[in-house]
C-alpha cells in the first residue's frame, strides 16, 4: 500500500479522468442485470474496504498525530482519542453484517490479539497462510450449503500505518512483535451468497450488478456513519478537534463529504473500473451537479424516495455500466452546518437527516 502524502496527488487523479471525455448513453432499466463475476466482485468490495482505511490510517491517524498530537489508542472512548484502523473497520463491518445482506466481512490473523480473530476453519488458515506467501492474490473458495453457494475471498492485510505495526509490536497479548510497515499482519475475509447455483467447476460464478452496488454502498455507508458519529461528532463535542473544508492546511478533520471524495479517487487510482461520486441537485461544488439526465433523474428520485436506488445502464466506448443513485443523507451536525452556511451553497435550510444529494456508484458489468 503506497503512502498519500500531499491531497494535489489526488486532484492529479481526478484531472486524467476528467479529462477524458467519453461518449456515454444511459438508460434507466430496473430489470434483471448480467451477472459479475464473483471474483470481481469480491475485488470491488475489497477496493472500497482498503481505500477508506487508507484515507483514514494516513490522512486521519498519521497526519493527526504527527501535526497536532492526537493519537489512536485502543481505548478511544475513555480517553478521547482517534479509533484504531482496526478497531474502525471492525466496528463498520459490525455495521454491515447486522444489515443481513449476505456480504459479511471481518479482519483475522494467525497472531491475534483478541483470539475471536484466529481463523475458524482450516480452510481460512490455508487462506491466511496463502496471502502471508503471495500477497498478491486472494485466497479464494466457495461453500455450497442446502443447494446455495457462498462465495469467499481472503486478502491480505497489510500494515499501512505506523499505528498498525506499533499497536501489533507493543500489546502484551500479541504473539507477535516484530512487524514492519508494509508487512502482511493478517487477511480480511470477505463472504456473500452467489446469484448461480454452480453445477460443475466449469461455470461462472456470478453476483447480480444491483446487489454487488448495494454492497458497495453498504461498506461507503458503514465507514462514513463510523467516521462521523465515532471520529467528527464525538471529538468536535468534547472540543478535541473539528472538521474543516481546509482540513490540510488547518490540521483539522476532513468532513464526512471530503472522507468518501477522498476514498473515491484512490479507487479511480487502482483501475478496476469501479466508481462512486457524490452529486447533488444543489452542488457547492459545480463539478458534483448532475453530469446527465439519468443522474438527474436519479437525484430527483432519491430525493422523494429515499428506500431504494434509482438504477440504470451506461456504456462508455464498447464498455457497459451497471449505475446505481443512492440517497445522500445529511447524517452529521458538520454537513448541515456546512451546506448551510457556505457561501457557495445553492441551499442553505438542510435539516438534520435530510437528502442533501446522492452518490452515484458504477459498477463494469462483466
Amino acid at each position: 500500500m503506497f503512502f498519500l502524502r500531499w491531497p494535489s496527488l489526488f486532484i492529479v487523479v481526478l484531472l486524467c479522468f476528467s479529462l477524458i471525455p467519453p461518449t456515454a448513453t444511459h438508460s434507466a432499466d430496473h430489470s434483471p442485470q448480467k451477472g459479475i463475476s464473483a471474483h470481481s466482485a469480491a475485488d470491488y468490495i475489497h477496493a472500497v474496504i482498503e481505500a477508506d482505511r487508507t484515507i483514514y490510517s494516513q490522512y486521519i491517524v498519521e497526519r493527526l498525530g504527527e501535526t497536532v498530537a492526537l493519537q489512536a489508542s485502543e481505548n478511544w472512548k475513555a480517553e478521547n482519542k482517534l479509533l484504531l484502523p482496526a478497531q474502525f473497520l471492525l466496528i463498520s463491518s459490525q455495521i454491515v453484517n447486522a444489515r443481513n445482506s449476505g456480504l459479511s466481512y471481518r479482519l483475522m490473523s494467525l497472531w491475534p490479539i483478541n483470539p475471536a480473530n484466529s481463523p475458524k476453519s482450516a480452510l481460512e488458515k490455508k487462506g491466511l497462510d496463502g496471502v502471508l506467501k503471495n500477497p498478491k492474490e486472494p485466497f479464494t473458495w466457495t461453500v455450497k450449503t442446502n443447494g446455495k453457494s457462498q462465495f469467499n475471498a481472503i486478502y491480505p492485510d497489510m500494515a499501512v500505518s505506523k499505528s498498525c505495526v506499533n499497536c501489533h509490536n507493543t500489546h502484551p497479548k500479541s504473539p507477535k512483535k516484530d512487524f514492519k510497515r508494509g508487512d502482511v499482519m493478517g487477511g480480511i475475509q470477505i463472504s456473500f451468497p452467489l446469484s448461480t447455483t454452480l453445477k460443475n467447476s466449469g461455470e461462472d460464478a456470478t453476483v447480480a450488478p444491483e446487489v454487488v452496488a448495494d454492497y458497495i454502498h453498504s461498506i461507503l455507508e458503514a465507514d462514513r456513519t463510523v467516521y462521523a458519529k465515532y471520529i467528527v461528532n464525538r471529538l468536535q463535542k468534547n472540543n478535541i478537534i473539528y472538521p474543516s473544508e481546509n482540513w490540510w492546511e488547518e490540521n483539522t478533520l476532513l468532513l464526512p463529504a471530503q472522507f468518501l471524495l477522498n476514498a473515491s479517487d484512490l479507487i479511480k487510482n487502482m483501475r478496476l473500473g469501479l466508481d462512486y461520486r457524490l452529486i447533488s441537485l444543489w452542488p457547492i461544488n459545480p463539478r458534483n451537479g448532475a453530469a446527465n439526465e439519468f443522474e438527474r433523474a436519479g437525484l430527483e428520485s432519491v430525493a422523494s424516495q429515499p428506500l431504494r436506488p434509482y438504477i440504470g445502464k451506461t456504456k462508455v466506448g464498447n464498455k457497459s455500466y451497471f449505475q446505481a443513485v443512492y440517497p445522500d443523507i445529511a447524517v452529521t451536525p458538520a454537513c448541515v452546518s456546512c451546506h448551510n452556511a457556505h457561501p457557495k451553497s445553492p441551499k442553505n435550510d438542510f435539516k438534520l437527516f435530510d437528502v442533501i444529494g446522492g452518490i452515484v456508484v458504477s459498477v463494469p458489468i462483466n
